[in-house]
């Protein structure tokens, strides 16, 4: 839990809720934060008066943490690493969640949850993950991979379009251009947080989201936000969205989001669980974002509420995602 990735506060919560879960159910759990230390009950417990926030931690901050934000050396040397039976990564962003933790823990032969290091990488970077999903069957918005002259972007996917990090979550570091005169700043931004910046045909509709727990695809959630992006504040601040599960869609609908789900899931050869975006046009066409390998499991977070609507409670969600890594 933690990091060193613009979403540290996140997974920090995250890690909390999964911590509790976890000892409720009778297992020996131990704290980590890759990007520092060990974490004690009473650093756990500090953690816990703190609330996630509403913007994510600034590059200065992140910067300062373990010489600009790598993996701690020692990490697969730690004997609380070597000796767990299983490792649950609640780290999202980052060098937690795009391959190179999962490499060094099957480096060292230790069992984790979630996908692997092929996968993680591959679902992390959006560039790659929209070629794969199209080969797989699932649609997706056109895109391009900046910088591009602002005459061929709009030429090519119109307006508006959104601009974002291809390896970043969160929704950290994207925006809505809405007139080519902003495109260069909005590409200026989002470089700050990844070297490869996506542009994409911005999809007007209903944004909705589907976790998958093993085989299965969880009931179909759909997120209402207060403000026109489900951005960080939105998704992190009580109050700022409404999230409904079940989404309130047709029978035909949602067999097809979750099918595209599971699609999108065995495209990018992920494992134990993750979530998959959509956004749903004004045509009932579905568009798939991304998938999170990773996904938030904060009290706000949308894998739990879909587990929820399944009648799976968050310690029994924390359970099974142990025992699918187990097996």
């Amino acid at each position: 839990m933690g990091g060193a990735s613009a979403e540290r506060d996140v997974s920090l919560a995250s890690g909390l809720r999964i911590v509790a879960a976890l000892r409720a159910r009778g297992h020996t759990v131990t704290a980590l934060d890759p990007a520092t230390e060990l974490l004690s009950d009473v650093e756990l417990d500090e953690l816990r008066a703190r609330n996630v926030g509403t913007e994510p931690p600034s590059l200065e901050a992140l910067a300062g943490l373990n010489e600009g934000g790598r993996l701690r050396d020692d990490l697969i040397a730690m004997r609380e690493i070597r000796d767990a039976d299983v490792v649950f990564l609640a780290l999202h962003g980052g060098q937690g969640e795009d391959g190179t933790i999962q490499a060094l823990l099957d480096m060292a032969g230790v069992r984790y949850t979630g996908s692997g290091h092929l996968a993680s990488a591959l679902a992390m970077d959006k560039d790659l993950s929209k070629v794969l999903f199209r080969a797989a069957g699932v649609q997706t918005a056109d895109w391009l991979m900046a910088p591009q002259p602002a005459a061929l972007v709009e030429q090519s996917l119109g307006l508006p379009v959104v601009v974002k990090p291809s390896k970043q979550g969160s929704t950290v570091g994207l925006s809505i251009v809405r007139d080519m005169v902003h495109l260069s700043a909005a590409v200026a931004e989002a470089f700050q947080y990844d070297d490869e910046v996506m542009i994409e045909r911005f999809i007007a509709g209903r944004e909705l989201t589907v976790g998958v727990l093993g085989d299965d695809a969880l009931p179909v959630g759909e997120i209402k936000p207060l403000k026109e992006i489900y951005d960080y504040e939105c998704k992190y601040t009580a109050g700022m969205a409404i999230e409904e599960f079940p989404a309130d869609l047709s029978l035909s609908v949602t067999n097809k989001l979750q099918e595209q789900s599971l699609r999108a899931f065995r495209a990018l050869k992920l494992s134990g669980y993750a979530r998959v975006d959509f956004r749903l046009d004004a045509r009932g066409e579905c568009f798939c974002l991304e998938a999170n390998t990773l996904p938030g499991m904060t009290v706000l977070s949308l894998i739990p509420q879909g587990a929820a609507a399944a009648g799976i409670g968050f310690e029994e969600l924390c359970e099974r995602i142990v025992q699918l890594a187990i097996g």
